[in-house]
């Protein structure tokens, strides 16, 4: 197989030692889709087709959500000893590491992030994921109520069932852990649905997890479209939960689909339009700048809480967007298969036309273009956006106001706190935000005041497998990560024993 250090210069080197896994997953093997629809798997780095994927529907999810609801009856899974799942959980993680080579290429052909993120980034943290959900099964205790001496009233954690996991196409291997291991870990059968556009490391993934010793039917991989398999998952009457991460608009989605069903419960991590506020009190415009342009131009931008508002003090604006602009100098566009490429390939031309409309959209509104704005790299056939600033933007701008999803930043200055804060809270979204000061005042008051769900200090997109990550408002409910996010996985029972004397 094809090493990362090798440098591949093309991405059928890439992939030709790698066994490309393009069916559905279900019951413990591949398989076709029902109808024997296929759909073209096609990298955006140059436009290559790596695969043909099973188109799975209605009737592909029906198998896929009976099996699963099968192995959690059954207790294979779900009654199994906590430590064993650890084990099985933990074995997964192991595998995972084995093969890590093999899960960041195929990450990055499939949805065009450079290597050295899938590498280093991108599958470590996964592995990290899965493995710390494992250690996590059998250090959580249930609990006993304080009652009197009249009765014993026992409060556990009971698994929800079957769990339709729904992730998106930015990121998708570490999206698919984050859902997997707390679900796995409290004994749920899970439904994974990969977003059409990055399929490729969920269906590996399902391999591992047989191979780990997960039962089979406890994780199913369907893919397809959302609007046929994803669909066809948030209505189904024998889902018990469905996970989301994704668009607002389809998290909508999710949620009339289970008021239209049964009732099912729903988790959304939702869209984002973080504001990355820098004071006059920061004394470090180049650590600030740093995170700025990194904030907004990683992963091309296809982050969710990526910091594309930039909320500048007017004292330090000047100087502190001619910082950004040398950071975004050293992150452009270049092969995602080179591991000296630090931004890459727009997931797919849906996307591509989705960012040039924005870009075009701000010059139309009056925006100043401060940097890029132009699709390169279009010989390649790939899809190519430079990072792009617009400077004196409005808040009323749509730049301002939508989710952009690529490497576009939106700068606005402010001259007082309370200005900024505003500014930051005008948003339907409110998933994360940054504030860079030195004073302790400032800090302490805009990371009490902005409405969000993360909110960095000096920083900007740390974070930690023990750190809950969601947002308030339209950017959904519920917590990835840490312990908390085994609590949407669980329902509490109370059981009270009455005591004789």
């Amino acid at each position: 197989m094809t090493t990362v250090s090798e440098g591949p210069r093309s991405v059928e080197d890439a992939v030709s030692g790698l066994d490309i896994r393009a069916q559905a997953f279900i019951d413990g093997g591949y398989v076709d889709a029902a109808s024997g629809e296929t759909f073209d798997c096609v990298s955006p780095i140059g436009g290559e087709v790596l695969a043909k994927v099973a188109a799975g529907d209605k009737e592909d999810v029906d198998r896929a959500v009976a099996g699963a609801r099968a192995a959690f009856e059954s207790g294979v899974w779900s009654r199994l000893a906590p430590k064993k799942r650890k084990q099985a959980l933990q074995r997964l993680a192991s595998l995972m590491a084995e093969h890590a080579e093999e899960l960041a290429l195929l990450e990055t052909v499939d949805m065009g992030k450079p290597i050295r993120d899938a590498t280093n980034v991108d599958v470590p943290l996964a592995i990290e994921c899965i493995g710390w959900y494992g250690e996590a099964i059998d250090k959580v205790y249930d609990e006993i109520a304080p009652t009197g001496p009249e009765a014993h009233v026992s409060i556990v954690r009971e698994p929800l069932g079957v769990v339709g996991a729904v992730v998106p196409w930015n990121f998708p291997l570490m999206m698919a852990s984050w859902k997997i291991g707390p679900a796995l870990a409290t004994g749920n059968s899970v439904v994974l649905k990969p977003a059409e556009q990055s399929p490729l490391t969920a269906l590996r993934l399902a391999e591992l997890a047989s191979e780990a010793g997960i039962p089979d039917g406890v994780l199913q991989v369907v893919p397809g479209f959302g609007e046929t398999a994803g669909q066809a998952l948030g209505r189904h009457p024998d889902v018990d939960m469905i996970a989301f991460t994704g668009s607002t608009e389809v998290g909508k989605l999710f949620l009339r689909y289970s008021g239209e069903s049964n009732m099912k419960r729903v988790a959304l991590e939702c869209g984002g339009k973080s504001p990355h506020i820098v004071t006059k009190e920061c004394g470090d415009l180049d650590a600030a700048a740093m995170a700025v342009a990194w904030g907004v131009f990683y992963n091309q931008g296809e982050v969710c809480n990526a910091g594309s508002r930039l909320l500048v003090h007017e004292a330090v604006k000047d100087e502190l967007l001619e910082k950004v602009v040398a950071v975004a100098g050293r992150i452009q566009p270049g092969d995602p298969l080179d591991p000296k490429t630090r931004m890459g390939a727009i997931v797919d031309e849906t996307q591509l036309g989705r960012v040039l409309g924005y870009i075009e959209s701000g010059k139309r509104e009056g925006a100043g273009l401060h940097l890029g704005g132009a699709r390169v790299r279009e010989e390649t056939g790939g899809y190519y956006v430079e990072p792009t600033i617009f400077d004196a933007v409005s808040n009323e701008m749509t730049i301002a106001r939508e989710e952009i999803f690529g490497p576009v930043l939106s700068a606005l200055t402010f001259s007082e706190l309370d200005e900024a804060i505003a500014v930051a809270n005008d948003t339907i979204y409110g998933l994360s935000a940054g504030i860079w000061t030195d004073d302790v005042n400032v800090a302490h008051k805009a990371a009490r005041a902005i409405k969000a769900g993360i909110v960095w200090v000096n920083t900007f997109d740390a974070g930690d497998i023990s750190s809950p990550f969601g947002g308030f408002k339209q950017s959904g409910f519920g917590r990835d990560k840490s312990i908390h996010a085994l609590d949407k996985f669980t329902d509490l029972k109370a059981i009270w024993i009455a005591l004789r004397d």
